[in-house]
């Protein structure tokens, strides 16, 4: 009996090893390319694809997903697939904008999958919107077949589409990206910027439902709510001690830092609270720089710090020989996970502290796309910890 169990457990195991894993293409750095030593090929994705309505009266709804992005990213860091934590990719797509290509049906890919959080907030600040002809089956299926999906059928694959109108307008039918969505074990869920019934007599909710989606409906103009707490001053003290972890390297590096740097500020625009969110976000798994920071570059085995070159480097390691490079990135990372520990730990206390003040909020973007996420990632095995 016990030679049986432990041949089931070889074989779980095996099984589990054996997921496969989204393929990731490197972008070319000032470095010597190495083949990672360890690869992990039971890694999982939540993946996101945003379809955003930018027509004349989509204002708020722009404005909802710039304020809400980091408490969505939030929820999502406390996802497991068994005893793994997924990543996150997010695209972004616009449509129904008169300054769009009309040719293409009025549809922009804004940005492919992408796991840098940064990267997807500054597309999202340099949303505008103006009129123009909505077509929800195009924008869809552009989204289908330009996207790298992937095959794992562990991978939770989502589309997220929002706008207000009808959901039948364009020459592509909805219903036929909806069939081929479907196909890519791809769910499409539809949030309807104004009236419930009217969403439903629009089409919008039938869009959700052909593939066991979710409809909801959203007052895109409502102000977003952001809930302080007594230890907000803590945690924002904490990111500035935070960012200067951060060991750029590459010809991109010194830019990303600034491109970080100018995303704090976006999302303090809306709030101290939403500031807070932000860092919350950036102490978390899914906040990671390995292609300008040498501190997530080589905990990721993306390089080793023997073939890295001297002009790669930052200022204060030009010149430093392999075992202080080696020191310094290991010093900074000590420092970093102690840092974003120690905002994991006051992050709980505030939200205890928000539950016992009975406050809620309605945050419709943001409540839409978690809600329908957690309850479809049930379907995978999800859990939320």
């Amino acid at each position: 009996m016990k030679t049986y169990f432990k041949t089931c457990l070889f074989f779980l195991t095996l099984t589990t090893f054996m997921a496969c894993n989204a393929n990731n293409k490197k972008q070319e750095l000032a470095y010597n390319s190495t083949e990672k030593k360890h690869h992990d090929p039971s890694k999982q994705f939540i993946k996101v694809a945003l379809l955003l309505d930018t027509s004349n009266s989509m204002d708020g709804l722009i404005d909802q997903a710039k304020a809400q992005l980091w408490g969505i990213v939030n929820e999502l860091s406390y996802a497991k697939c068994g005893t793994n934590k997924p990543s996150l990719q997010i695209a972004l797509y616009e449509y129904g904008n008169d300054r769009l290509n009309g040719s293409e049906g009025y549809i922009r890919q804004v940005l492919s999958f992408s796991d840098d959080l940064d990267e997807i907030s500054k597309e999202l600040f340099s949303l505008t919107t103006n009129g123009g002809e909505e077509y929800c089956g195009q924008v869809i299926q552009t989204s289908l077949n330009q996207l790298n999906w992937g095959k794992n059928p562990d991978d939770l694959k989502l589309i997220f589409i929002a706008g207000n109108e009808p959901f039948t307008q364009g020459k592509i039918n909805y219903k036929d990206a909806s069939a081929n969505a479907k196909e890519k074990d791809i769910t499409i869920n539809t949030i309807f910027c104004g009236d419930y019934n009217q969403g439903i007599s629009s089409s919008w909710k039938d869009g959700a439902q052909l593939t066991n989606g979710d409809y909801i409906a959203i007052n895109q103009n409502k102000t977003t709510v952001h809930i302080a707490s007594p230890y907000d001053d803590e945690i924002l003290i904490l990111n500035k001690r935070l960012n200067k972890t951060y060991v750029v390297y590459g010809q991109m590096g010194r830019q990303k830092k600034e491109l970080q740097a100018e995303q704090d500020s976006n999302a303090g625009q809306y709030s101290k609270a939403n500031a807070v969110s932000r860092t919350v976000s950036k102490s978390s798994h899914l906040y990671k720089n390995k292609t300008w920071d040498l501190v997530d570059a080589v905990e990721e085995e993306e390089i080793v710090i023997e073939d890295i070159k001297d002009d790669a480097l930052p200022e204060e390691l030009k010149g430093k020989t392999k075992d202080e490079i080696k020191t310094y990135v290991t010093e900074k990372s000590k420092e970093r996970g102690a840092i974003q520990k120690k905002i994991q730990e006051l992050n709980t206390k505030r939200k205890e502290y928000i539950v016992k003040q009975k406050k809620s909020t309605d945050n419709g973007l943001e409540n839409a796309m978690t809600k329908a996420i957690k309850e479809q990632a049930k379907r995978k095995k999800y859990s939320w910890k």
